[in-house]
């Protein structure tokens, strides 16, 4: 196939940097790249993409539709687990869709597994992958009976993405009142919020799917997050990228600085998995590496790219792109993780700003994932989110601030593996007024990034 002429239409919904950070990642292997996602959104200030298509909060589903018929792309890359589900469902209802659908996700026997946690940690399981125990939770008798053995446990729903959906219990009563909470159907008030105020265009749409959602109890591991992003070729797992978390936004937050890794259990896991559900495109794996026995344990799939997508980690030819560009031309891939990185920190952009002082000196030590190449797109990222800008938005959170968790540092400093401060120019957008939302330019000759 002719990648010259080829094109890829990027999906978003969410105000996630990582689709406009992987876009950009598009246009310089030579893709032809569309997108479709809400006004004002950061895909929307990467140079180089063709077409916009407006993803709109009231009949999203046709909007999709209208732009895959619209412009026929070769490939769909979405970047939310709304658009997945969105995929899903345009599978089902236009035959005109499904080879396009298909060649871009995978089989179509594995949309029910990969949008239901216990499904796909049970398949996992049953493959020799190493995962935590899980539980279905159908009624308070569950976690009473969950509690009689455990006193910790994570409650999970399905249809929740980016650390929402997720409470770490560590008491019966915490893991009730988390039970209550994700049994319930959100409102209509809370979905209007969601499309008014974060303008988020799936919320009225995914109020409606809500009534299908499995909340779970897993077994709570001690331990440290990792991550892997993949990309699989009709159940082939063609390449992996595997961090470990160093800090994160909270918890069960995004990630704002990794360690690359290179864990061939990790990747045995992503092959099961891929061969298993003949998966196609860009997955995820979330692990917890027990802090005991360092095993990693397979806790969720992200049935989407994640914000590991655009990393190019020794050079263009080494990256997750690069491998979809040469598995669509017809060439060969090596299929291994890039051993030469393994150990290498990267302070994510514009995530690292959110890392806290704990974290500053990981983040001077680090490479520096900053888009020098796409100004306007740093620019943008360097500020609130577009909605977040906005009067309906400014006006809300006077009145109910937004609930930021504290930033995680699960690297302490001091074990063995001290960082050395360097680049001390990147506090220049380290201590942007992230409140204010004021826009600051910076040089790549200011931030000092080194490429790995």
């Amino acid at each position: 196939m002719d990648q010259a002429r080829s094109s890829i239409l990027v999906v978003a919904s969410k105000w996630w940097p990582l689709s406009a950070r992987l876009a950009a990642s598009l246009v310089r292997h030579g893709w032809q790249v569309t997108a479709l996602c809400p006004t004002e959104h950061p895909l929307t200030r990467v140079s180089g993409v063709r077409k916009f298509y407006r993803y709109p909060g009231i009949a999203p589903l046709a909007s999709l539709r209208r732009a895959l018929l619209d412009g026929a792309p070769d490939l769909i890359v979405p970047c939310d687990d709304g658009v997945v589900g969105q995929l899903h469902v345009l599978h089902g209802l236009d035959p005109s869709l499904r080879s396009l659908i298909e060649r871009s996700l995978g089989s179509p026997d594995s949309y029910p597994i990969v949008e239901q946690r216990y499904r796909f940690l049970n398949l996992a399981g049953e493959l020799g992958v190493r995962v935590p125990l899980t539980r279905k939770v159908t009624g308070a008798g569950d976690v009473v009976e969950w509690h009689k053995h455990a006193k910790s446990g994570v409650l999970k729903v399905d249809g929740e993405s980016g650390g929402n959906g997720v409470r770490i219990s560590h008491s019966l009563e915490e893991s009730l009142a988390a039970w209550r909470r994700f049994s319930t159907p959100s409102s209509l008030a809370t979905a209007c919020k969601r499309l008014v105020i974060d303008r988020d265009p799936l919320a009225l749409w995914s109020r409606q799917r809500q009534t299908d959602r499995e909340v779970t109890l897993q077994e709570f591991i001690p331990g440290r997050p990792a991550n892997s992003m993949m990309f699989c070729w009709e159940g082939e797992l063609v390449s992996i990228v595997s961090v470990v978390v160093v800090a994160a936004e909270g918890a069960t937050g995004a990630s704002t600085i990794v360690r690359v890794i290179d864990d061939e259990r990790m990747q045995s896991a992503g092959e099961l998995v891929a061969a298993r559900l003949k998966l196609s495109g860009f997955y995820g794996l979330d692990f917890i590496i027990d802090s005991d026995t360092g095993v990693p344990y397979l806790i969720e799939m992200n049935p989407r790219c994640t914000q590991l997508g655009h990393l190019e980690l020794a050079g263009k030819e080494s990256s997750l792109v690069s491998a979809l560009s040469q598995v669509w031309r017809g060439g060969t891939w090596v299929k291994k993780q890039n051993a030469s990185m393994s150990g290498k920190t990267i302070a994510l952009f514009p995530q690292a700003l959110a890392a806290g002082q704990a974290c500053r000196a990981y983040v001077e030590a680090s490479f520096h994932d900053v888009p020098t190449d796409e100004p306007a797109l740093m620019n943008e990222l360097m500020m609130k989110s577009w909605p977040q800008r906005q009067w309906p938005a400014r006006i809300y959170h006077a009145f109910k601030p937004l609930d930021r968790a504290d930033p995680m540092l699960f690297e302490a400093l001091g074990a063995g593996n001290e960082p050395v401060p360097r680049a001390p120019a990147l506090r220049k957008y380290m201590d942007i007024d992230q409140e204010s939302g004021s826009s600051v330019m910076i040089a790549a000759t200011e931030i000092g990034v080194r490429r790995p």
